[in-house]
C-alpha cells in the first residue's frame, strides 16, 4: 500500500498500539509522564526533562551492566560498592599521589575491571552463588573505599569533574555518557560473539557448555564488563558532587536491579535488551522526580515508588502471558488477534491505576503546584534518625504558622540523592530552599545551580561549601564535641578509659563529633580512649558494637556516643553498669536521650535544640523570599543535659 492511500494511517495506529503493548515498561513510562504532567505544571519544562535525564544517568549506568549478567542468569549486588570504590582510587590517585589525571581514570577503570574478574573468578571456578559471591565483593568494596579514604570525601579532580557538568551551558554531559554506555550494551548484545553467549547461558548453561562454549571463561568476561560499566558509573557519579564519597551509592544495586527488570528482563536469564533498562531507570527517576514536584511526603514517596515499579512488571507479565515475548515478530502472539481487546483493556486498567494512584497520593499531601502559595523546600539528610524528625517537626510548625507550603524530601544519607532533590526544587516553583546536607563539599554544585535560578539557600545544621548561603543555621558540632568530652572527663574526675561509638563513616556530623571530642580529651591526659568502632548512628548497631567492645575492655569507665540512638544501645548492652560504674554521654538532646538522663542510665546529653532549628531556618527562608536581609549565620546555642538540668529541656 502507497503512502496516501486508505488503511496507512490505521496501520500507524496499529503498530503503536503494538508497541506500546508489547512493551509493558515504555507503556508505564508514557503513563507516568502524562500523569505528571498533568499534575505538575512545572514537570513537561527542557530544564526539568534534562534533570530526570541527568538523574537517571547514574542508575543506567550501573543498569546497563547489570543487564549483561541478568541476561547470562546471574546477579550482581556489588556494582555500588565497586562504583565508590573506583571514584575514590581515581580522587585518591590524582589528589592524595599526585599521579596524572589520564592515569588515575585508568586506575580506577582497572579497579573496577579488577573487581568484576574477581566477581567473575568466584562464580565460574569457585562455584559460589553468584549471589553470595557479589554480596561479599559489595562489602570488600565499601571497605576498600572507606580505607583508602580514611572516612572522609576526597576532592575529584577539575578536569573530571566537568563530566558532571554541561556542553554549552544546557546539554548535561551525564546524559551522554549515559547514551552512549546505552549504545555500547545494545552493540554488545545485539552484535557481538559475547552478547550471543550471554543469551545462550541464560536460556540454558549446560545447552550451551555442550554446544561448545567456555561458560567459564564467558562468565569472567560478563563480570568483569558490569564492573566495568560501575567505574564508569562511579566516575559520573563522583564528578556531580564534585567529591569521590566513600558511603555513595549505597543501594544503587537495587535500583540498577529493578531498572533492568521493569525493563522486561527476566531474572532467570535469557531475555534482556539495553533500550528496556534505559527505560527502567527512566521511570524510577521520573517517579523522584515528580513526586518531588507533586511536594509528596518523603515517606509516601517510598510507597509510591514501590506500587509502580510493581504495576510496572506487572504489565510486563500481562504481555508475556499474553503470548508477546521480547524481540518477537511486531503483533505476534500465542493467542491471535482475538485477545488483543481484553489485553489493552487490561493495560487501560493498569494505567488508570497508575494515574489514580499518584493523584491521590499527591492530593494527600496538599500538593500545590497551580497555587499563589509560598514554598519552600526542606531537604534533610535522614529521617531515620529522631534529631532530624524533631528537625522536620519544627521546620513544619514554623510554615503552617507562615502560612507556607513547605516540601520535605528525606535524602536517606546519601549526597547524590540529595543533590537530585535540589535539582527538582530549582525545577519547580520555590521561593527558596533549605538543604541540611549530607555532605557539605558533595551539595555545592546543586546549591551553586540554585543560585543560578536565583533561588535563595539556607543551610541548616551543617554548611554548605563553595556556593552561596543566604545564612547558615547551626549548632557548633566541633564545640558539641568538646563540650562533651569535659563533661564526660569532670564526671570521671580526669581520669580512666573510655569507648567512642561513631557514627556512619564519611559523613560530616561524625566528623566534627569525633574531632571535637578528641581535641576536648588532649586536656585531660588522665583520660584514654582505647577504642573506637562506627555504630552508624543507629541504636540496635550501637547495641551490638558496645556488647562487642566490652569483651575486649570489660573495666571501662565511660562511653561517648556521637549521637543518643547510639548511646541508648550501649546503654542496653551495658545494663546494670550504666549510670553507675559506666558513664555514658550522648549527643542530639532527643526525647528519648533525655528520658535516659532524667533515669540516671545516661549520664549526659550535647542538647541541639532540633525543633528550634527548624523553625529558626524556615523562618530565615521565607524572610529571605520575600526578600528581606537575614543575618549571614545563626547559632543556635549548644548545651550540657545533665539530671540537675534535664527538666528545663522537656
Amino acid at each position: 500500500m502507497r503512502p496516501g492511500e486508505p488503511g496507512t494511517s490505521r496501520a500507524g495506529g496499529l503498530d503503536l498500539r503494538r508497541l506500546l503493548l508489547e512493551n509493558g515498561a515504555l507503556s508505564a513510562l508514557v503513563v507516568l509522564v502524562v500523569a505528571m504532567s498533568l499534575l505538575s505544571g512545572d514537570f513537561l519544562t527542557t530544564q526539568n526533562l534534562l534533570n530526570v535525564g541527568v538523574q537517571a544517568a547514574v542508575t543506567a549506568i550501573l543498569a546497563f551492566g547489570v543487564t549483561f549478567v541478568i541476561v547470562a542468569a546471574g546477579i550482581d549486588l556489588s556494582v555500588g560498592s565497586v562504583a565508590a570504590l573506583s571514584a575514590t582510587v581515581l580522587a585518591w590517585s590524582a589528589t592524595k599521589e599526585g599521579l596524572p589525571v589520564w592515569l588515575a581514570v585508568l586506575l580506577a577503570v582497572a579497579t573496577g575491571l579488577a573487581c568484576g574478574v574477581v566477581n567473575g573468578l568466584l562464580v565460574s571456578y569457585g562455584k559460589l552463588p553468584p549471589f553470595i559471591a557479589t554480596l561479599a565483593m559489595l562489602s570488600i568494596g565499601r571497605g576498600l573505599s572507606l580505607v583508602i579514604s580514611q572516612g572522609s570525601p576526597i576532592p575529584f579532580p577539575d578536569s573530571i569533574s566537568r563530566v558532571g557538568d554541561t556542553l554549552g551551558g544546557w546539554l548535561p554531559v551525564p546524559v551522554l555518557v549515559m547514551v552512549a554506555m546505552g549504545l555500547v550494551t545494545a552493540v554488545v548484545l545485539a552484535r557481538t560473539y559475547l552478547g550471543r553467549a550471554m543469551y545462550a547461558i541464560g536460556g540454558n548453561e549446560e545447552a550451551a557448555r555442550l554446544s561448545g562454549l567456555r561458560v567459564r571463561r564467558q562468565k569472567i568476561a560478563i563480570y568483569a564488563l558490569s564492573g566495568l560499566f560501575a567505574a564508569v558509573a562511579g566516575v559520573v557519579l563522583a564528578s556531580r558532587l564534585a567529591s569521590a564519597q566513600p558511603q555513595a551509592a549505597q543501594g544503587y544495586e537495587l535500583d540498577a536491579i529493578a531498572a533492568v527488570v521493569i525493563g522486561g528482563a527476566s531474572l532467570a536469564g535469557g531475555v534482556g535488551k539495553a533500550s528496556g533498562t534505559l527505560i527502567g531507570a527512566l521511570i524510577l527517576a521520573v517517579l523522584r522526580n515528580g513526586l518531588n514536584l507533586l511536594s509528596v511526603s518523603a515517606f509516601w514517596q517510598q510507597v509510591v515508588i514501590g506500587v509502580v515499579i510493581a504495576l510496572a512488571v506487572l504489565l510486563d507479565s500481562v504481555r508475556r502471558k499474553a503470548g508477546a515475548a521480547p524481540g518477537a515478530p511486531a503483533g505476534s502472539t500465542s493467542s491471535g488477534t482475538g485477545r488483543k481487546g481484553p489485553q489493552a483493556l487490561r493495560y487501560t486498567l493498569a494505567a488508570v491505576v497508575a494515574a489514580a494512584v499518584i493523584a491521590a497520593v499527591s492530593l494527600w499531601n496538599n500538593g500545590s503546584s497551580g497555587t499563589s502559595t509560598p514554598k519552600v523546600g526542606l531537604s534533610l539528610s535522614t529521617l531515620n534518625n529522631p534529631f532530624f524528625v524533631q528537625m522536620k517537626e519544627g521546620a513544619q510548625a514554623e510554615a503552617r504558622k507562615a502560612g507556607v507550603d513547605l516540601t520535605v524530601t528525606d535524602a536517606q544519607n546519601d549526597a547524590s540523592q540529595q543533590a537530585n532533590q535540589l535539582q527538582n526544587f530549582t525545577s519547580g516553583t520555590m521561593g527558596a530552599v533549605v538543604v541540611n546536607p549530607v555532605d557539605s563539599d558533595a551539595i555545592g554544585p546543586a546549591a551553586r545551580a540554585a543560585n543560578k535560578a536565583d533561588i535563595p539557600v539556607v543551610a541548616a545544621d551543617r554548611g554548605v561549601n563553595k556556593a552561596d548561603v543566604a545564612t547558615l543555621v547551626a549548632s557548633d558540632n566541633v564545640a558539641g564535641g568538646r563540650q562533651a568530652a569535659k563533661a564526660l572527663a569532670d564526671k570521671l574526675g580526669g581520669k580512666g578509659t573510655v569507648v567512642v561509638l561513631q557514627g556512619t563513616a564519611g559523613t560530616s556530623a561524625s566528623r566534627e563529633r569525633g574531632r571535637g571530642f578528641a581535641e576536648g580529651v588532649k586536656a585531660f591526659p588522665g583520660i584514654k580512649v582505647v577504642a573506637k568502632q562506627p555504630a552508624d548512628f543507629d541504636r540496635a548497631k550501637g547495641l551490638d558494637v558496645m556488647t562487642n567492645l566490652l569483651q575486649g575492655h570489660p573495666d571501662v569507665d565511660g562511653v561517648f556516643a556521637e549521637n543518643d540512638e547510639m548511646a541508648l544501645g550501649a546503654v542496653k548492652a551495658l545494663g546494670g553498669k550504666a549510670g553507675k560504674s559506666v558513664s555514658v554521654v550522648g549527643f542530639d538532646g532527643t526525647p528519648d536521650g533525655l528520658e535516659a538522663v532524667a533515669d540516671g542510665t545516661l549520664y549526659a546529653s550535647v542538647a541541639q535544640q532540633p525543633k528550634e532549628l527548624g523553625r529558626i531556618a524556615v523562618r530565615n527562608a521565607v524572610a529571605v523570599a520575600a526578600g528581606e536581609k537575614v543575618p549571614s549565620t545563626v547559632k543556635v546555642p549548644v548545651k550540657v543535659v545533665t539530671a540537675e538540668n534535664v527538666k528545663d529541656f522537656r
